[in-house]
């Protein structure tokens, strides 16, 4: 089965009201298909934070959110390790010149670990790594 990478910028989309990437985000899954979603435990923790100030109600939807996800059989949640928090620190350390956070340095060491291209996010970063980020708004679309 395929497998694709979910980024912060998916899960946020799919629950945040007005936000830019919903539609982008929405029309992306569909058209993937049947799939393996892979996700980590730093994208949920960040996932989270996004909604940190957003109040009650959203700060409630974020965690039934992911305690849906990790409930789901079609998404797989890859465990932090002392590991893999020192392995993306590396990858990070590699890469001085870039921007990336450590999140995304853990996600692309998890993305090459599973065999996976393809990203649900519109974040450039995954795009210099050269994995295939596969949410474009009309306006980044138009921008090609």
């Amino acid at each position: 089965m395929r497998k694709v990478f979910a980024d912060t910028l998916y899960w946020i989309a799919t629950i945040k009201p007005n936000d830019p990437f919903w539609s982008a985000a929405n029309e992306a899954r569909e058209a993937i298909g049947q799939c393996l979603i892979v996700t980590t435990d730093e994208v949920l923790a960040e996932f989270v934070t996004a909604f940190s100030k957003g109040g009650n109600q959203m700060r409630y939807r974020a965690v039934q959110t992911v305690r849906r996800i990790l409930d789901n059989p079609n998404v797989k949640v890859v465990s932090q390790s002392r590991e893999s928090f020192l392995r993306a620190v590396d990858r990070f350390s590699q890469r001085l010149d870039k921007e990336y956070s450590l999140t995304d340095c853990s996600s692309m060491n998890v993305m090459d670990a599973e065999g996976i291209k393809d990203v649900l996010t519109n974040d450039h970063h995954f795009a210099q790594e050269g994995y295939n980020v596969l949410i474009r708004r009309a306006q980044d679309k138009t921008a090609q």
